[in-house]
């Protein structure tokens, strides 16, 4: 055989790319890279940089250019278009990335910077990875008109069509205005830099001529207000730097895809660890709050706890830790806020993470003290009815290993909402002190025993009386525990060891959904 001669390439050529490739990695005049750091925020590629893995970037359609030609002066956008598209890796896993370029006519989007959008998130599907937006722009590109929100579109699409296939996150590192913000609210995880990140549907300038109202970018857009009030974002972070830690500390609790599960490392933590701490928990007044997060610390491997969405919703606490390795999904009733109750907001924060740990095969563990669903005319005219149903239906959807544990309170149907046995939670424990009733015992005794009340010569004491009856009677785990309610009376102390032995049996479970398109959940 002869031997194959390399062929050489023209010196000019090679100029040639390297100077195409020089000016669309420096696309904008050096004083607009300088207002950009001026607002304390990064560079498109440095962000990317600083996210992924060192030199593992590998970017795509670097030379596109726009081709529309209505531009002032008749010049042409330069090259990339306002946005920077790839692929990468986060702690050796694969991912796609885009970060936009406000340097670069504000970052705003026209068709061929849509179009580098979608073909990265083609690609994410394809390889089953990871996608994560880099958002910092000022919406559709005016000039090119009805082709800048049809790509938009093209990009919503694509954003349904990942949604359970591949985890999604957005990261709004500057404006983010009009159309644009749909897409990171259809994303699984939206993350916000406080001081410089914005979204909202229309503007100050707008709303002021629309309402008359006067908002300033943070009241109406803010980090704050996002996390805190409407819950669209779920993490904050104080730097650009710390926003992309968090990112890569949420993806080790993540699989690649549906297709997987999340890795699960080698154990530190011992699996038969007890506690005396929920010993003493459990013991409490069951009046008085405590810290749910104690109790979720005290279980998982190391006491780590990577809370999701902690502002927003406090009557209840969601995210995620390891049990010996293994991730799960925690969703727990916060007794600290709103004694734990159930409303409208903490209904749909957790629906929306047990439909992500179920999309994603992550286990899921409740941790029960309901007293109820929030009363008052707001909760009803707001349509607690439909929204607080949007929780039942993505536990009775789910099919998971799914696991609970009734620490105090479980009153009325939000006992049953929150993955009892009758909704096919698998394994159903409860604590010594635990109560599970229609109602609190005190509000029983009252609707129960009102005429003996009314005519006891002491009616405190024999209330006293009668709600201990009560919750000795019928709202004792043990009542429960004897119709096969729940699996089984614990020790509060054992509750790790017991989870990990309960979880590890269901590893394999398998579970065949009903043949339909798709149900009709309460939106």
């Amino acid at each position: 055989m002869h031997e194959l001669k390399a062929k050489k390439i023209p010196s000019d050529k090679t100029e040639d790319l390297l100077r195409r490739q020089e000016a669309a990695r420096r696309p904008a005049a050096a004083e607009k890279e300088k207002a950009q750091r001026a607002r304390g925020k990064l560079l498109a590629r440095d962000r990317i940089d600083a996210l992924l893995d060192q030199d593992s970037f590998e970017e795509t359609d670097l030379l596109v250019e726009t081709r529309s030609e209505a531009f002032e002066d008749g010049r042409k956008p330069p090259p990339g278009d306002g946005v920077v598209a790839g692929f990468g890796r986060i702690n050796g896993r694969p991912v796609c990335v885009y970060s936009q370029d406000f340097t670069v006519m504000g970052g705003s989007l026209g068709l061929a910077h849509a179009e580098k959008i979608c073909k990265v998130m083609d690609l994410a599907i394809k390889a089953l990875c990871p996608v994560i937006g880099i958002c910092d722009s000022g919406g559709a590109r005016i000039q090119e008109g009805v082709e800048a929100l049809g790509g938009y579109a093209e990009i919503f699409e694509r954003n349904v069509r990942a949604s359970g296939v591949i985890p999604q996150i957005s990261a709004i590192l500057g404006p983010c205005a009009g159309g644009a913000v749909y897409s990171p609210a259809l994303t699984d995880f939206v993350f916000m830099v406080e001081g410089t990140s914005h979204m909202f549907i229309t503007g100050p300038d707008v709303v002021k001529q629309a309402t008359g109202e006067e908002p300033e970018f943070e009241t109406l857009g803010g980090a704050k207000l996002h996390s805190e009030k409407s819950g669209v974002c779920h993490f904050t972070a104080g730097s650009e730097h710390d926003c992309f830690r968090q990112i890569r500390e949420l993806l080790e609790y993540l699989p690649q895809s549906a297709r997987d599960v999340p890795k699960a490392p080698i154990p530190t933590d011992s699996p038969r660890r007890e506690s005396a701490l929920l010993d003493a928990i459990a013991a409490s007044d069951p009046r008085k709050p405590y810290s749910i997060r104690e109790v979720v610390r005290e279980i998982a491997d190391g006491r780590q706890f990577f809370e999701t969405q902690a502002a927003f919703a406090k009557n209840i606490v969601v995210g995620f830790a390891r049990l010996n390795g293994q991730v799960i999904g925690i969703v727990a009733n916060n007794s600290e806020h709103l004694s734990g109750a159930l409303d409208i907001d903490a209904s749909e924060k957790a629906g929306r993470f047990v439909r992500f740990c179920d999309a994603f095969n992550i286990p899921l563990l409740t941790l029960v003290d309901v007293p109820g669903y929030w009363p008052g005319l707001d909760q009803e005219s707001r349509g607690i009815i439909r929204r607080g149903a949007k929780l039942l239906y993505a536990y009775c959807e789910a099919t998971v290993p799914r696991i609970t544990v009734i620490l105090k309170k479980a009153y009325g149907g939000a006992y049953d909402v929150m993955n009892s046995k009758h909704i096919r939670g698998d394994l159903s424990f409860a604590w010594p002190s635990a109560e599970i009733a229609v109602m609190g015992p005190a509000a029983a005794v009252e609707i129960l025993r009102r005429r003996e009340l009314k005519a006891a010569a002491d009616p405190q004491k024999l209330r006293a009386k009668l709600t201990d009856e009560y919750v000795r009677n019928f709202a004792s785990p043990f009542h429960a525990a004897s119709r096969g309610y729940v699996d089984e009376v614990i020790e509060a102390r054992l509750t790790r060891p017991r989870l990990i032995r309960a979880f590890q049996f269901l590893k394999n479970k398998r579970a065949t959904a009903v043949a339909r398109k798709h149900g009709n959940m309460p939106l």
